[in-house]
């Protein structure tokens, strides 16, 4: 079988609080993309989890695609095996959410193809062992997020079309969170305080810039094209920036106007996942 893993960008992130634990409180807008990684997988009989193609430049037992399936199995006492492969689309370390969105994909593929019966609440607390934004993708629907990311009330939000930039840059987010130009937005917010391009700042852009100027530049080039919604943003920790448009002709036309030393696609929001379709039990 094969599925689809999609992306996201935030429409705006606020760092509320630093926890207890190292992570960060924050309030943001996840929005999902019909912009996909491919996933493919077989069923194994020797009980075996293999990464058999794709993400070769990261560590088999490092790889998400294997971790996920791994921690599933183990916490489920599943038998049975998978082969794992991956075409992959979506920009590595840009924050749209690539790899978590790889992880709850295996994670809701492999509870049906094993026959496990988990519940959606209950994959969604094995993935958050994972990362922060797994949990968005195994609950498949653009969300209001607080607590960690974790804590997700669907939204519908308008159906624009994304102009999606990357500069083939990665920064971790370690590498945010630990530095000196970090903000915070110490006052929470109610859902009911954002529409789709009301206070869009994202906490972490200053750190961001300060680490990969190139940014910057980006994001100026985005607000300078014709027709478009709104302000160009970052989305997540980075790398990657993004500006909307109500009618995909004019995306199409900013795209093709990009300098070359950047990569780009076009992207339509979207409300659910393409997880939803897959039946998952108990869901």
């Amino acid at each position: 079988m094969t599925y689809l893993s999609p992306a996201k960008i935030n429409l705006f992130l606020h760092v509320t609080s630093k926890r207890d634990d190292g992570y960060h409180n924050l309030q943001t807008i996840f929005q999902l993309l019909d912009y996909c990684d491919e996933i493919s997988i077989n069923y194994r009989s020797d009980g075996a989890v293999k990464r058999v193609s794709g993400n070769e430049e990261i560590v088999h037992d490092q790889d998400l695609l294997v971790r996920s399936a791994i921690i599933l199995k183990t916490m489920a006492g599943a038998r049975g095996g998978a082969d794992i492969a991956i075409v992959k689309k979506i920009p590595v370390g840009g924050g749209l959410g690539g790899g978590s969105s790889n992880a709850a994909t295996v994670l809701i593929a492999l509870n049906k193809l094993w026959n496990l019966n988990l519940s959606k609440e209950e994959l969604m607390d094995i993935g958050q062992n994972l990362g922060a934004d797994i949990p968005l993708f195994v609950d498949g629907h653009s969300s209001w997020g607080e607590g960690i990311g974790e804590i997700l009330t669907p939204i519908n939000l308008p159906k624009y079309f994304y102009l999606i930039v990357s500069i083939g840059k990665q920064i971790t987010t370690k590498e945010i969170f630990t530095h000196k130009a970090l903000t915070m937005s110490s006052v929470q917010r109610k859902m009911t305080d954002f529409s789709m391009v009301s206070n869009p700042h994202n906490d972490c852009l200053v750190a961001a810039i300060d680490l990969e100027s190139e940014i910057e530049e980006v994001l100026t080039h985005l607000d300078s094209t014709e027709n478009h919604i709104g302000i160009a943003r970052m989305t997540g920790t980075g790398c990657c920036v993004f500006i909307a448009f109500e009618k995909e002709k004019d995306a199409l036309i900013a795209n093709n106007k990009l300098p070359s030393q950047w990569s780009s696609f076009v992207a339509k929001a979207i409300d659910r996942s393409p997880l939803h379709n897959w039946g998952v039990a108990k869901w």
